[in-house]
C-alpha cells in the first residue's frame, strides 16, 4: 500500500491560499494553480518510484515453539530487499494477541547485503495460546513524500506453559556439587527412621543407634543404620481463584506457585515420593492420581499447564473436603493460596484444621510486598499516612491468620517470589529429616 506522507499533504495545502487569491482576483492565471498541483503530484510520483519496492521486500519470522510464563524469548526477524534501493529507515510492528505484552514499533537503520536482522522480545502475561497476528512494515521514499506499507499475515500460535526452563535451571543448581541454595541436600542413608543395615559402631556415631541384642550375640558393638523413608504422598493443591489469578510483579500468582510446585515435585519424585496435582476455585477442578518416578515429571508439567485462571472466589469447604475424601493415607498437603483479611480466611482456617487431624499441611503464600512498601514509604502527604495506616492494619490481620495456622500445626511458608521455591524445598527436606510424615 502506497500513501502520501504528512509532508506531502502540507506542501499541497501550502498552495491553497495562492489558489484562492488567484480564483478571486486573477482567474485567468488558473494555470499557476494547476501547475502547483501538478508539480506536487509529480514529486509524489517520483518519490514513489525512487522508493524501495514493495514487490522486492520479503520478511521471515523465526518464532520460538514454546513460551514460558515469567520469561522472555526472542522472535528473530530477517528483512530483505531482493533488488532496487533500500530505505534509509524502516519501521516494523509485530501485532500479537492479549496473552503477550504489546511490542512497540521499532525503527531500524543499516543494511548488509540488502538484509537486516533483528530480534523482538516476546513476553507472555499468562498461560494459554499466544498468537503472532501480523507483521507491519513501513518506510518512506527519499523525498519523504510517500510511504509504503507492507502487511504480512502470520497467524502463528505459540503455547505458553509454566516456566519449566526455570525449574530445570533451579534443579541443576540444587543437585550440583556447588549448590548454594542455603539448604542441605537430602541424604538417603544415615538419616530417617527406616532400618537399612547393621554396621560396626565407630567413634562419632550416635550411641542411641547401638543394637545391644545383636552386639551381645556377635560380641562386638553393632549400630543400626537408617535411611530416609520413601513413597510418601505429596499433594500440590493450587487455588486458581480470583486472588491467585492477580498479577504479582507482572506474573500471575498462580503461575509463580506452579513454578515452585513443579520444582518441588521434581525433587520429591527424584527422592522416591509420589506427587499429585490438584486445582480448585469455586469447585474442585483438576485432580490427578499419584505419580511416581522421575519420568512422571513430564506428566506433572502437562497437568500443571492445564490449571486455568478463574475470576471466582475459592470454595475451601468444598475443595478441601473433596480432597480429604480422596486420600486414603497420611499425606503432605501443600496448599498454594492467598487471602485478604481475617473474615475471608475464616472458612479456610476451619477446613485446614480438619485436614491437620490426619495429614501434614503446608500453607504456601507470597509476601505482600505492596503492603510493606506502603508502610515503609515516607509520610509526605496525608494520603501517604492514611495509606500506611490501612496497610499496617491489613498486615496485622494477615499475621493473625498465619499465627492461627501455625498454632493448628500447619507449616507456613511466606516469602518473596524469588525465594519461594528454595524455601519450599527447605521445608520439605526438614519434614523428611524429622520423620514428620
Amino acid at each position: 500500500m502506497i500513501s502520501p506522507t504528512p509532508r506531502a499533504i502540507f506542501l499541497m495545502l501550502l498552495g491553497v491560499p495562492l489558489m484562492v487569491a488567484i480564483a478571486l482576483l486573477r482567474p485567468e492565471l488558473w494555470i499557476i494553480s494547476a501547475g502547483w498541483i501538478g508539480g506536487i503530484a509529480g514529486l509524489i510520483v517520483v518519490d514513489a518510484v525512487l522508493a524501495a519496492s514493495l514487490r522486492a521486500y520479503h520478511v521471515a519470522v523465526d518464532a520460538p515453539a514454546l513460551l514460558y510464563v515469567g520469561g522472555s524469548d526472542p522472535a528473530d526477524l530477517t528483512l530483505r530487499f531482493d533488488s532496487g534501493p533500500t530505505p534509509r529507515r524502516i519501521e516494523i510492528l509485530l501485532e500479537v494477541n492479549t496473552l503477550l505484552e504489546t511490542i512497540p514499533a521499532i525503527g531500524l537503520r543499516g543494511w548488509q547485503d540488502r538484509t537486516r536482522a533483528y530480534s523482538l522480545s516476546l513476553t507472555p502475561k499468562r498461560r494459554g495460546l499466544g498468537r503472532l497476528v501480523k507483521l507491519w512494515s513501513r518506510w518512506r521514499g527519499p523525498l519523504g513524500l510517500t510511504q509504503k506499507r507492507h502487511v504480512q499475515s502470520l497467524e502463528r500460535d505459540i503455547p505458553i506453559t509454566p516456566n519449566i526452563r526455570w525449574v530445570k535451571d533451579e534443579a541443576i543448581r540444587l543437585y550440583s556439587r556447588d549448590a548454594d541454595f542455603g539448604i542441605k541436600t537430602q541424604i538417603d542413608r544415615g538419616d530417617g527412621s527406616e532400618f537399612d543395615a547393621l554396621r560396626e559402631f565407630t567413634t562419632g556415631m550416635d550411641r542411641r543407634a547401638i543394637d545391644w541384642k545383636h552386639s551381645a550375640r556377635h560380641r562386638n558393638l553393632l549400630a543400626k543404620e537408617f535411611r530416609t523413608e520413601r513413597n510418601h504422598n505429596i499433594v500440590f493443591a493450587f487455588d486458581t481463584g480470583r486472588l491467585m489469578s492477580e498479577p504479582l510483579g507482572g506474573v500471575p500468582k498462580i503461575d509463580r506457585a506452579i513454578n515452585a510446585g513443579l520444582l518441588l515435585s521434581f525433587v520429591s519424585l527424584r527422592s522416591g515420593d509420589r506427587a499429585m496435582i490438584y486445582g480448585f476455585d469455586a469447585k474442585p477442578g483438576l485432580m490427578s492420581g499419584f505419580m511416581a518416578g522421575q519420568r512422571s515429571f513430564t506428566k506433572a508439567q502437562d497437568l500443571a499447564a492445564q490449571l486455568d485462571y478463574s475470576s471466582e472466589e475459592a470454595n475451601f469447604t468444598l475443595a478441601l473436603s473433596s480432597l480429604a475424601g480422596k486420600l486414603e493415607r497420611r499425606s503432605l498437603i501443600i496448599i498454594f493460596s492467598d487471602f485478604v483479611d481475617t473474615i475471608s480466611a475464616e472458612l479456610m482456617l476451619e477446613n485446614v484444621k480438619r485436614l491437620t487431624d490426619r495429614h501434614l499441611v503446608i500453607f504456601a503464600t507470597f509476601e505482600d510486598q505492596s503492603l510493606t512498601e506502603m508502610v515503609d514509604a515516607p509520610p509526605e502527604t496525608t494520603e501517604d499516612v492514611t495509606r500506611a495506616v490501612i496497610a499496617d492494619t491489613l498486615m496485622a490481620e494477615r499475621d493473625t491468620v498465619l499465627l492461627r495456622l501455625q498454632r493448628m500445626g500447619v507449616h507456613v511458608v511466606e516469602t518473596r517470589p524469588e525465594q519461594f521455591g528454595a524455601e519450599l524445598i527447605s521445608r520439605y527436606l526438614q519434614i523428611k529429616q524429622r520423620d514428620m510424615l
